[in-house]
């Protein structure tokens, strides 16, 4: 599909990602996502565990995304709310949408 983007990232920890996400230049992008991409009315977010030395895959991915959007959060599959350790996303992440 030409209007998909996947992005696949593999971060140390929960905090190095929060600070990647809101804390350098890549917030600015993020801010202004509506200028480029569709709202999604669907789930299309998700996180997981990876163990050390994997490279995960985009069916991976997927797999995972339809997962959480069967089961909602789970050790699997999750969003930020899933994290403790996560803070920023509760000022900073996108709001909720009604379909």
């Amino acid at each position: 599909d030409p209007q998909f983007v996947a992005n696949l990232t593999v971060w140390e920890d929960v905090q190095s990602l929060e600070t990647f996400v809101w804390g350098t230049i890549h917030r600015k992008f993020y801010e202004r996502r509506a200028e480029w991409f569709e709202m999604m009315r669907e789930m299309h977010f998700v996180m997981w565990w990876v163990p050390e030395g994997h490279e995960p895959t985009l069916d991976e991915a997927l797999e995972r995304l339809a997962r959480r959007q069967q089961d909602g959060d789970t050790d699997e599959a999750f969003g930020w709310e899933w994290l403790r350790e996560a803070e920023l996303h509760k000022t900073h992440a996108c709001a909720p949408r009604v379909a």
